[in-house]
């Protein structure tokens, strides 16, 4: 039996010795990292070397951008091109470009652009809310013809206006067309009353005036104001619009149109 035990080794094949032990768990391959398996290529990707066809082109990007010359910051930027209407002057004479509306309502119904001569003939007339841009002079020329005294003498109004203007920058050293422009706020009512019937009886009630209508309603109370004052005296009409309108625009409550609103805005607070 000892025989035998030693003869056993030497019987095995040299072949097996070289084979792993056998185990249920199947061999996993050894892992690998990816430094290791990819060793040429680098971790990070700033590190990738560029073709030498894009250094060519930033170097030519680079070289340009340092060739064109240095220019300042407002010669770069595109220059305003200067409105043909910037400099014409009210009746040749009156500068309108620092006129300025402080109340918002009525802002955008009086219309303060440049013009030379304000006639354009009615050629807003036809459309919706056209008079809001018609030039507050050419409404007012027209509201001088309200009455039998001016009716269809454009040329006549026209020229009251103008001297009503020239008075007005002789009298106050200001812009004629800024104290029309505070005349017409300070002119304009606020409020008014409306009738409204219930059954066989009609009650007054307060009401908010519209931004149109508060202009139209102090072009209307201006005009009227001064025409009702050449009555009386024997001024020019240009005077008594002039008078009129430096009264209105300093809130004096004497003058017709300032007194009409004041008028207009109490009877309203009664009637709330």
């Amino acid at each position: 039996m000892a025989e035998e035990t030693n003869k056993e080794p030497s019987q095995k094949d040299p072949s097996e010795k070289t084979k792993p032990p056998a185990s249920d768990a199947p061999i996993e391959p050894p892992k690998t990292e990816p430094s290791e398996a990819k060793p040429d290529k680098p971790d990070k990707p700033d590190e990738v070397e560029k073709p030498a066809e894009t250094d060519k082109a930033e170097k030519a990007a680079e070289e340009t951008a340092e060739k064109k010359p240095e220019k300042p910051q407002a010669d770069i930027k595109p220059k305003a091109v200067p409105s043909p209407l910037k400099d014409v002057l009210l009746f040749g004479k009156f500068d309108v470009s620092e006129v300025e509306v402080a109340d918002a309502g009525i802002a955008r119904y009086i219309d303060i652009s440049p013009i030379a001569v304000p006639h354009t003939g009615g050629k807003h007339s036809s459309r919706a809310f056209g008079k809001s841009k018609m030039s507050i002079v050419e409404r007012l020329i027209n509201g001088m013809m309200r009455t039998e005294d001016f009716t269809g003498k454009k040329i006549k109004s026209y020229r009251a206006v103008e001297d009503a203007f020239v008075l007005i920058h002789e009298k106050t050293d200001r812009n004629p067309l800024q104290m029309l422009v505070d005349a017409l706020q300070n002119a304009a009512p606020r409020e008014e009353v409306t009738r409204l019937q219930y059954g066989g009886i009609s009650v007054p009630k307060a009401v908010d005036v519209a931004p149109a209508r508060r202009v139209d309603l102090a072009l209307r109370h201006l005009c009227q104001g001064a025409l009702e004052s050449s009555h009386k005296s024997k001024k020019p009409i240009g005077e008594c619009l002039a008078d009129e309108i430096i009264a209105a625009a300093n809130g004096d409550v004497t003058c017709h149109s300032v007194a009409k609103k004041e008028e207009v805005e109490r009877v309203s607070a009664s009637a709330r």
